[in-house]
């Protein structure tokens, strides 16, 4: 009973937080007034002008808790079942500029501290894009993006570019090649959908954020080296990708042999029209060759006591994600995921996920009249390769998930639904709410109710 006290005051402690910060942001807000008004304000012109640099700020704040569940037993990688908490904070400052006339540098600093349910374990599906892999108590400081990119207009129509974080506003041809080099996330180019791919404006858990299976390149803080290459058309795009990858799972260096440590990542979307309301379909192709161990190796082996790192070696490991988005009319959206990974080598960057399927619906405030808030509601199944399921039977640890046995494996199954509301201009408060049926996998463990806010500003 004091437990869920505590739980319950933290919660409200940090509801508090959030009101002080939502003040806070109302004298950013007219800090930055000038700047905003003065440069920004070409941007929504009919006819667009070229932006030469910008400056964009975020704040965003999440609280999140689940107030105890069953739990037979626990392994080292399980969720807690005892009431929990846990707070993320994240600030962020973005700068553009153009460095000749096709030309771009974008550079964005990030303060982050705080962790995710259980320190970011127990749960495949995590609920909180937020919470990185490596939580922070105090807080720290570190460059998500540094990054250079260079657009060669082929010529004919033109489009308006509106300015965003990593994009000046501009007109360029619709017609284009676009080449990016640096620091950045794989997911910035990749996996997009128009209704469930930020989770500081959308969902916010991991999977309905990005497609489970596409384990990207990432360091544990979710940003890795590479360069990509993107041919765009009217109705449809191709990208492709080669990334760096981290020296371990989860890690953070770097393996420095770039020549067998890489991923590559191929995208074609389609534009499509349903009665003059615009979709996209993107098909997604990876390879990874990384110092990965196996899952069978690793059982075949019982002197191994289940420690998978003594089975690493270089190898190759790849899959593929279907990613749709349809608006309906103006004020609804649907989407859909689907992914599928070899699942024979351990998970090296995102979660524990083998084969997945997304779906859900986006709807506006417009019928209430609140026009800027939004309703979100989606579900996520995930599950494992035969041999991934046997290690963690068998005692094994992954990279989110371990419960020291798996002796009634199913499907994970998580339900979100969110509203997230304006309260003033640029400033939002969104509540969420989670149903985990199985977390980890595990049919002995759970359900687990979790309950989270969300506080919000960009300028």
């Amino acid at each position: 009973m004091q437990r869920r006290k505590n739980i319950v005051l933290n919660f409200l402690a940090s509801l508090q937080a959030i009101r002080r910060s939502v003040r806070s942001s109302l004298v950013a807000s007219a800090l930055f007034a000038t700047l905003e008004h003065t440069h920004a304000q070409t941007a929504v012109e009919s006819e667009l002008r070229q932006q030469d640099w910008a400056v964009h700020v975020q704040g965003t704040e999440i609280a999140q808790g689940q107030p105890g569940f069953d739990s037979p037993y626990q392994g080292a990688y399980s969720l807690p079942p005892e009431d929990n908490f846990r707070q993320t904070s994240s600030f962020d400052l973005y700068f553009g500029a153009r460095l000749w006339p096709s030309g771009e540098l974008y550079v964005n600093g990030e303060y982050y501290q705080g962790f995710g349910l259980g320190t970011t374990h127990g749960i495949a599906a995590f609920p909180s894009a937020e919470a990185y892999k490596v939580g922070q108590k105090i807080g720290d400081v570190f460059f998500p993006h540094i990054i250079i990119r260079e657009t060669i207009g082929l010529g004919g129509e033109q489009e308006d570019l509106a300015p965003d974080q990593l994009q000046l506003g501009e007109k360029q041809d619709v017609s284009r090649l676009t080449f990016t080099i640096g620091r950045m996330a794989v997911t910035d180019q990749f996996d997009g959908n128009i209704y469930a791919h930020d989770q500081r404006h959308q969902f916010i858990n991991w999977v309905l954020v990005d497609s489970g299976a596409f384990d990207y390149a990432a360091d544990s803080l979710g940003y890795i080296e590479g360069a990509t290459f993107e041919l765009n058309q009217r109705s449809w795009a191709l990208r492709y990708g080669v990334f760096d990858v981290p020296r371990e799972s989860n890690g953070f260096a770097k393996d420095q042999h770039f020549a067998k440590a890489w991923q590559q990542v191929v995208e074609f979307q389609l534009r499509v029209s349903v009665n003059d309301h615009p979709g996209n379909i993107r098909l997604l192709g990876w390879v990874e060759h990384a110092h990965m161990g196996s899952y069978s190796e690793t059982l075949a082996q019982p002197d191994l006591m289940e420690d998978i790192t003594l089975t690493r070696r270089y190898r190759f490991q790849g899959g593929v994600s279907l990613s749709a988005d349809q608006e309906l009319t103006k004020e609804v959206g649907v989407f859909l995921r689907a992914s599928w990974r070899d699942g024979k080598s351990e998970v090296w960057q995102f979660t524990d996920i083998d084969r997945n399927i997304a779906a859900g619906v986006q709807i506006k405030g417009s019928s209430w009249k609140r026009l800027n808030d939004t309703i979100g509601i989606g579900e996520v199944l995930s599950g494992l390769s035969q041999s991934h399921r046997e290690y963690l039977a068998a005692g094994g640890l992954s990279i989110l998930i371990g419960d020291g046995k798996l002796p009634h494996y199913g499907l994970e199954n998580v339900l979100e639904a969110y509203y997230d509301a304006e309260v003033v201009k640029s400033v939002h408060l969104m509540f969420d709410y989670q149903f985990v049926a199985n977390p980890g996998y595990n049919q002995d463990r759970g359900p687990v109710h979790i309950f989270s806010a969300r506080f919000h500003f960009q300028l």
